[in-house]
Order: C-alpha cells, then structure tokens, then sequence
C-alpha cells in the first residue's frame, strides 16, 4: 500500500514503525474470511483491511482521531487472527496499539465511555481493589436491568453480568516468596501471579505451582511484581501499560540476577502476548531497551515451558472429552497452537477442536465490557461450537476465555493448567466432581 508520509512525520519512530507496517499491506483482503468483526458485521471498516486505511488516513494527514475511526477502531478486539491468515506479514497487532495510543491523545470521549474506561483502567490491574469493586458488583447487580436499556451505560451492565456470584477467598500462593521443588532441583522460574486472575480463579496459580514442584521446579512470586499492563495498553493508554511494564522488569531482573531464571511462566496468555512484546515497546528506552528484550526472550506460557519438560506417565485416570479453545492470543498472539492439545493427550484426555476455532469468543480483555453486544454475539457462536462436537469439559489457556464462555454454557470450563495437575498427580478439580468418564456411571455432562 502506497503512503505518502512526510520526513518530518517519519521522523517519530512510532509513525516511521507504522508506516512499514501500512506499506506491506496488498488490499488482498485474506483477513476479512477471518475477523470476526467482519464477520459478525458485514463492513468493510470493521475489517483489518479497513481499519488499515482509517489509520494510514488519520496519520498521514497528522489530524486527530475522529468519532468514525474511533468506532471502527473501538470495534477491532485485536484478536490478531488477521496476522495469522495475512500472507504479506502486516504487523497488525502494532499498527492497532499506536493508532489506540493515537486516540487518546487526540480524542475526547462522551463522558460516559470516559468514566467507565477510568472505572476499567483503576480497578482491574489492582488485585485489591478488582475484589472490592467485586462485592460491590454483586450488589449493584439489581441495577444490571436498568443500565442494560441505556445505551451509554450497557458496559456497567455488562460488567455487573459478568461478576462473579461469589469471589473466591486469597490464596496463600499469589503472596511473595519461593515454592521449592519436590526432590533436586531441575528448574527454577517466576510465576506471574496476575491481577485479575489471582482474584477470579487462584485455583489456576495453585495448579501451576504444584505441578511444576512436583516436576522439580522452584517457583519464585517476586515482591513487587503486578499487572503486565495489557489491560491500559490496549485502551491506547500508552504511559501507564509502560510503567507497568519497567516494574516488572524491574522485579524478574532483580530475581533472575540473585539465583538465575529459566523462565518467567505466564498462565493467562493475554498477559503473555504482551510480556513477549516488551522488548518492542520498550525499544526506544535506553534503560529499559536490553532488559526489555531479556524479559521478553524469558517469558513462557506454562504449557511452553512444560511441553519442554520429560513428563512422567500420568498418575490419575482422566479419559474425559475435552474441547479445547485456544484463546486469541495463544494461538494468533504468540502462535502457541500445538503444545497445549499434545500436553492434554498425553496426560488421558481425548482432545477435540473447536469448529471456527480461529474465531474469537469475544472475550479480549475488557471487550466484552466495552462492546458487550458484538462480544455477546461471538460467545454464542463459540458456545454453539464447542457444544457442537459434545465435550464433557473445556480447557483454555486464559481467564478472560474462561469467564466470557462460562457465562453462556454450562459445560466446566478450565484452566489447562488444572486438567495437567490432576493428571499428573494433583486432586480432581472441584468443577469436574460430577464428571465421569465415559463408560462409567454417573452424570456425564453434555452428552
């Protein structure tokens, strides 16, 4: 695609990054048969392709974001599927983070999309004050009703929907300190305690952290470590996501140089797309630049690092159906498509994938809130899908996945990380009590 930038323009490493990006870009139009917002819509400027040129026109002529571009862009859920069909090599995911960035340097918002973005944007990276807003949720859910008919205000409808019935308690294995392994040491690793996730499902860091112990690995949870700074990251809030990011940075360095890491070992794999990605947003940063890249290079999805490991013979019989869904950004993010289902097969379970498993489940960190009806309307094709194929349980590797589709099926929904404990020597997940396998007597869900 032809550009006609100025020298002064590309003089900004960000617009000069950007336009060799656009410049790739053939119009071949292979990413619209996979966005699922083009897909789901129907128009051209909820494609890649679109998007494309409302970002090139928006940043050639220097001009700030308009409401056109900002809908359109508000629309993409970067589920990166179009990088994976793209046969030119278009770097979307970046192009999409500086037009983001972009927008909220140059466009003021209704006051109502700018109060639940600050909502978003002060609660969720803070474990603290993500289970606090929780209890509240649960009360304000009477409300959900009346939000819902508003239509500046469905995100808090959305957001009290998506709460949680109960928020589990703390658990002992987000606080800071070292899990020793379980015999000679083999490995030694930080865990990413999360943020959202350590709140909404602890049992995944649990599973984590027991497994990997018994294999022989020392498990570090660095003091001081937070959220990875997606979350900001993908609202354009580009300051924040990179302060967030040098703290963690900061954190793994010091803990890689005070005994040696072999890894840094992500369990929700949005946070992992962007871990792996530090070392380009940190590119510019003479201090942060080289430490930046180290990290990222560091940085492991857990079934990465275990598929890498020699796993003993499974302990516990687990022949149960699973489907697995392979969130966005594990299998278009980071391109992590056959670790997971191999890990899954060698520990018992029949695998099977998901009919239009390359379409999103609309989940996409805070899409779901922020654009609840395009993302309500992709969870019901992906439930639709997986209870096609009849699984008696459903793996993922991230808990955005897990909560967008648990809202709309009753078929269990967990971690890998769980189905791998139980396999190799951990309790049956609480979830799956009811669960027998087939042949056995006993409920066996979706049958």
């Amino acid at each position: 695609m032809q550009t006609t930038f100025s020298p002064a323009q590309l003089a900004d490493p960000e617009t000069a990054h950007s336009e060799q990006i656009i410049r790739k870009c053939v119009h071949c139009g292979f990413c619209t048969a996979t966005c699922p917002t083009y897909v789901t819509l129907g128009n051209e400027l909820d494609s890649p392709r679109g998007r494309i040129y409302l970002i090139k026109e928006m940043l050639e002529n220097d001009r700030p974001a308009d409401e056109k571009t900002v809908t359109h862009i508000d629309r993409c859920l970067s589920c990166l599927a179009c990088m994976t069909t793209c046969p030119s090599g278009v770097n979307y995911m970046h192009l999409v983070d500086h037009a983001r960035a972009h927008i909220e340097r140059t466009y003021e918002r209704p006051l109502a999309d700018r109060m639940i973005r600050r909502i978003l944007a002060m609660t969720l990276p803070y474990p603290e004050r993500f289970r606090a807003s929780l209890v509240m949720a649960r009360i304000g859910r009477p409300f959900a009703g009346l939000f819902d008919a508003i239509k500046p205000l469905k995100p808090l409808a959305a957001m009290l929907k998506l709460a949680p019935g109960a928020v589990p308690a703390k658990s002992q294995v987000n606080a800071a300190g070292v899990r020793p392994a379980e015999g000679p040491r083999k490995k030694r690793v930080a865990l990413l305690r999360g943020c959202a996730q350590s709140v909404l499902d602890p049992k995944i860091n649990e599973a984590t952290v027991r497994l990997l112990n018994r294999l022989g690995v020392e498990v570090v949870v660095p003091e001081g470590e937070g959220c990875c700074g997606a979350l900001v990251h993908h609202m354009g809030q580009e300051e924040p996501a990179l302060d967030f990011a040098r703290r963690n940075i900061d954190v793994w360095s010091r803990t890689a140089e005070a005994d040696g890491l072999d890894a840094i070992i992500i369990t929700a794999s949005g946070c992992g797309t962007t871990i792996k990605d530090y070392g380009h947003m940190l590119r510019l940063d003479p201090a942060y630049a080289e430490k930046a890249a180290r990290v990222s290079a560091l940085a492991k999805d857990v079934t990465e690092f275990l598929s890498e490991l020699e796993l003993p013979l499974p302990v516990n019989a687990t022949d149960l159906v699973v489907a697995y869904h392979s969130a966005c950004s594990m299998q278009h993010g980071q391109k992590i498509t056959k670790a997971p289902k191999v890990l899954l097969a060698q520990a018992g379970f029949t695998v099977r994938d998901v009919p239009e498993g390359h379409i999103c489940c609309g989940s996409a960190g805070t899409y779901n809130i922020l654009q609840p009806e395009i993302a309500a309307t992709l969870r019901n094709r992906k439930v639709k899908n997986i209870e096609s194929i009849a699984p008696q349980a459903i793996a993922t590797g991230n808990i955005g996945c897990m909560t967008q589709i648990g809202s709309g099926t009753g078929i269990p929904i967990l971690h890998t990380i769980e189905l791998l404990d139980w396999a190799f020597g951990g309790e049956k997940p609480a979830s799956l009590a009811a669960v027998r396998p087939r042949g056995e007597p006993g409920l066996v869900a979706a049958e």
